[in-house]
């Protein structure tokens, strides 16, 4: 081992559980160290690993003292490290499948020409010239390798392949990535160009009859030390990994195979040839039985059997056609009886997979809504023999089957009790599938209603042989006791209690029905029938979905008449569900048909369920109209008022209703009501009545003069204490008395997630850039200038706050970031919110997002930059905060440019920008945007000044494009001054259009 690596294993050896991880370079040092290495149960690096780091190395280019780039040398250290990688490639056993796993094109297309060039095939040779049976074994083999991995290669990136996940936008990483694709992309180009060649290379090698040998590390090493070939046989060449020829021929058909198969599309005859290598394959896989060497997908090689076998049938009647071959056959002639002839073949041993079936019922549906007739019949067959095979395999019976047997009729029982009897032999079948089917059986003929249909299935020696003579008579008494319907026709509905109930059928049935139903009458009519089945059970707790608020759960649960208990629990959590689903108008029915109901016994649920429907119209409303604009009926605002006013004792109140109220005021600017005309104890009992009161009069008082704004006032010790921190007083096993904070403040009118959920609810421009100015401000609080946030309207609010060790400013930054989240969801271009969000990645040091939404602040109210910004929307303090991005992004030549955009041109900073080697913009590229000819003079003779080093550096150019800058007429000192200021204006526009395309 290398001095350093005992001295590296000496300075870890206080962990001996993670062992430090060898270095490439200790290979060097060792000569026997990478086969110790590669012999270890988990090697670290890994032996692909190595691979890459050998090669990387090797293939680094070399830079000289005129800073000019030169290819690798060739030298010992990189033909030692080649070597290296291709005895890992050889210990790897030159496995493909491990190789492409984990290499990349480039790596992979460079380590299999170093073993063409160890292999002694001459540079620049092509292959299909040469004679396989008259080389070395070790040099044809070689040959073999790398024109499999280039047809291998080929085939590979005709697949779809799902892109990685983007992480953060890096320079140097995302360079790597795009050289990498382009170069993967070149070799993939010569592939195809060789892609002929390669063919007829491996097409010559299955005429081969003589085995193969691929190098090992030990041939490696003798072909290391040998000088040259003798009589073009060493022992090197005739020695290693010995590959028989059935492994090579097995390998090279299923690679020939799978290109002839990619190749189909364009061409459908070499379909035919791709069957003829795979079916080849699987004779010599049968042949060869396991090897280490040919290893073949054989489920991949049994798909691309299938698949060829219908794209190509084989001529040969001796050969059996596959069941999907014969399917294929079928849908391409029409020949549907025979289609179904095969599905009902294959319920007796069903092979055909299920998605398989599905997709053919698929194809067919598809055509006969397309207008075909004839189809509809076979769809029906087709999906009974699928069916009836789910059935069989324990797997439910599909939507479809229940849709296409809406209308039974005595052809449709007789094709589907065929399929039951092909499907199922009796004599052998076992318990458990008999079971299946006699369940099937049973539930079809509960499902009919016509009961000469009935007795078509209960007479059939099938059913008769499934159930026993009990089983039948407790069905057929149970059909016989149906009752006959009533016409609904011939008496009107009056009233919901009109609703006549139907004959009982299973519970189990009517349950499930039960919760599936959004029909108000159905419902009812399943619970009349459930308690004339039984009155032990209580219906409203068949589904735990159903889900009623508790203060509506204790006086509904109060009514002493079962049914009427269950009925208006389950019509108004199905309501209530349908609301949270905003299915409003089935959530409507139902409302509508509790409170008819309630109304006949209950004040107190009349009222609760008339407050529901009040929220339903508002949700309603504002999912609907209220989106576009539309300001809601006045009917409506009248029974939101009516509501926030109502007072009647022992009605049960959720808050949300009124907490929904007021946000729906406040949405729609009803201010004056808001705040003249609320009664004043609704205000001092409801948090939110209150919240809203006081938002809507600093609203109110915005316009007004400083002395006017009390509510301002109010709403900020408001709107402090929800975020102070309660200090509470605890004692701990010690003794000690601890003190613990608490986030969720109890000072306050509600908690902090309580108003952070209300003004999620609100959408009016003003009144969210109100509360948000609030916030901006109580984190400007600290006054920690550097981390200022800037918002509108921020001066209406108090200065300073008494105690400012009680506010919980973490909880105060976090606030703020939901909510400009929430209000650019409303409005994505309202440049104050905008700069609002831009201030606080700038806070949190995410510059390049701020940079982002100052620019998109900018381009929101000038149309992108084709007018001015107003200076408004960038303040000096916006655009030092720009500057500052763009310094830390080292973007240094925006730097000088953006230091022209303030009132008083930052000279001192421009410079120093300019000064800067390292920046990472487009440097030269932006010349053309500075107007300011002192910083232009500047730059100048900054270039004049290093004139030497820039031209060494190959950067005369930038020198010429200063001057040139420099000398456009339109930017002359003698110009007027609205020539000056146009052309500034000009090039601030194209200099914020260019930086608005690098950051969008």
């Amino acid at each position: 081992m290398s001095v350093e690596a005992v001295d590296r294993e000496a300075a870890t050896s206080s962990r001996p559980c993670t062992p430090p991880q060898t270095s490439w370079f200790e290979f060097l040092l060792e000569e026997s160290l990478l086969e110790k290495h590669l012999k270890k149960s988990s090697p670290d690096p890994s032996p692909v690993q190595l691979i890459v780091q050998f090669l990387e190395q090797a293939s680094k280019p070399l830079v000289n003292e005129q800073n000019q780039v030169q290819p690798p040398p060739d030298n010992k250290r990189n033909r030692i490290l080649k070597l290296l990688a291709l005895k890992v490639a050889a210990h790897l056993k030159w496995d493909l499948d491990v190789l492409e796993k984990s290499l990349s094109v480039p790596v992979l297309n460079m380590l299999l020409n170093e073993l063409l060039c160890i292999s002694k095939v001459p540079p620049g040779t092509k292959h299909v010239d040469v004679d396989l049976a008259s080389v070395p074994p070790t040099t044809a083999m070689a040959i073999l390798l790398y024109n499999r991995w280039a047809i291998r290669t080929i085939v590979k990136s005709s697949f779809p392949v799902k892109q990685a996940k983007p992480g953060p936008p890096q320079l140097n990483v995302m360079n790597q990535i795009q050289q990498e694709k382009e170069v993967t992309e070149n070799i993939l180009k010569v592939l195809k160009e060789q892609a002929d060649d390669s063919i007829l290379v491996l097409e010559a090698a299955l005429k081969l009859n003589k085995d193969l040998y691929i190098h090992t590390i030990r041939t490696l090493d003798l072909l290391a030390m040998e000088p040259g070939m003798v009589n073009g046989e060493t022992e090197s060449s005739a020695s290693g990994f010995i590959i028989s020829a059935e492994e090579m021929q097995c390998q090279v058909c299923y690679d020939l195979g799978a290109i002839y198969f990619q190749q189909g599309s364009t061409n459908a005859e070499l379909y035919v040839n791709a069957r003829e290598k795979f079916f080849r394959t699987k004779e010599l896989i049968s042949k060869i039985g396991s090897s280490l060497h040919c290893i073949i997908d054989e489920k991949r090689l049994a798909g691309y059997c299938q698949a060829c076998g219908v794209l190509a049938p084989s001529d040969n009647t001796s050969s059996p056609s596959t069941p999907y071959s014969q399917i294929h056959s079928c849908l391409r002639s029409g020949n549907y009886q025979e289609l179904v002839k095969i599905f009902l073949e294959d319920n007796r041993t069903p092979t055909l997979p299920v998605q398989f079936r599905q997709s053919v019922l698929r194809e067919l549906s598809q055509k006969a809504q397309q207008g075909n007739d004839v189809l509809d019949e076979i769809c029906f067959k087709v999906c009974a023999c699928n069916s009836v095979c789910d059935v069989m395999c324990g797997r439910p019976v599909g939507v479809q089957f229940n849709h296409l047997f809406l209308k039974p009729t005595k052809e449709k029982i007789d094709f589907l009790l065929e399929v039951c009897s092909k499907s199922l032999h009796v004599e052998t079948a076992s318990e458990s599938s008999k079971r299946k089917m006699a369940y099937f059986l049973k539930n079809l003929c509960l499902g009919l209603e016509d009961l000469q249909l009935v007795f078509m299935i209960s007479s059939h020696e099938l059913f008769i042989a499934l159930l026993k003579d009990d089983e039948r008579k407790l069905l057929i008494d149970q059909m016989r006791k149906r009752s006959p319907r009533v016409n609904l026709g011939t008496k009107p509905i009056t009233s919901f209690y009109d609703i006549p109930a139907s004959a009982s059928v299973n519970i189990g049935q009517l349950e499930h029905q039960l919760i599936l139903s959004v029909d108000p009458w159905r419902i009812r009519q399943i619970l009349i029938e459930l308690h004339g089945m039984t009155s032990e059970r209580q219906f409203w707790t068949v589904s735990n979905k159903w889900e009623v608020p508790n203060v509506y759960g204790n006086v509904i649960l109060g009514i002493k008449d079962n049914l009427t208990r269950d009925l208006v629990y389950i019509l108004m959590a199905k309501g209530l569900h349908c609301s949270t689903v905003k299915d409003f108008v089935h959530a409507k029915q139902l409302f509508v048909a509790c409170l008819e109901l309630v109304t006949e016994f209950s004040p107190k649920l009349r009222q609760v369920m008339l407050n529901e429907m009040l929220l339903l119209d508002i949700y309603t409303h504002e999912a609907g109209a209220g989106l576009s604009g539309e300001r809601p009926p006045s009917d409506l605002i009248s029974r939101v008022r009516g509501y926030l006013e109502m007072r009647i004792p022992d009605v049960p109140f959720r808050q949300v209703v009124a907490e929904e109220c007021v946000a729906f005021l406040l949405n729609w600017k009803e201010n004056e009501y808001l705040t003249m005309q609320v009664p004043l104890p609704l205000v001092q009992n409801n948090p939110y009545v209150k919240l809203g009161q006081l938002l809507a009069a600093t609203c109110k008082d915005l316009p007004g003069p400083k002395e006017s704004r009390r509510a301002a006032k109010d709403l900020w010790e408001v709107v402090v204490q929800i975020c102070s921190i309660s200090n509470q007083h605890k004692r701990g096993n010690d003794g000690r008395v601890s003190l613990i904070k608490q986030r969720e403040s109890t000072l306050g009118i509600m908690y902090r997630s309580e108003l952070l959920s209300f003004i999620k609810k609100l959408r009016e421009p003003l009144v969210l850039t109100t509360i948000l100015s609030l916030f901006v401000k109580l984190h400007n609080v600290r006054e920690d200038i550097v981390n200022d946030i800037t918002a509108e309207h921020i001066s209406i609010w108090p200065s300073s706050i008494p105690n400012l060790q009680s506010v919980d400013f973490e909880a105060v930054s976090v606030t703020i970031k939901e909510l400009v989240s929430y209000v650019l969801t409303i409005n994505s271009n309202n440049h104050f919110w905008l700069i609002i969000q831009a201030d606080i990645y700038f806070a949190t040091n995410q510059y390049s997002a701020a940079l982002r939404y100052y620019l998109q602040a900018g381009a929101v109210c000038s149309d992108f930059f084709t007018k001015m910004v107003p200076p408004d929307v960038y303040t000096d303090q916006v655009i030092k905060r720009m500057i500052k991005c763009c310094s830390l992004l080292n973007c240094h030549t925006q730097v000088a440019i953006l230091c022209q955009f303030l009132r008083e041109v930052d000279y001192k900073t421009a410079f120093k920008a300019l000064q800067e080697q390292n920046s990472h913009d487009a440097m030269d590229s932006y010349y053309d945007y500075i107007w300011d000819i002192t910083i232009l003079e500047y730059l100048t003779f900054f270039f004049n000044s290093i004139s030497d080093l820039h031209h060494k550096r190959g950067e005369s150019d930038k020198r010429q494009i200063a001057i040139k800058a420099i000398g456009q007429t339109e930017l002359n000192s003698s110009n007027p001054e609205e020539v000056l200021q146009l052309a500034a204006q000009r090039r601030k526009k194209k200099f914020l259009q260019a930086m608005a395309k690098l950051y969008f």
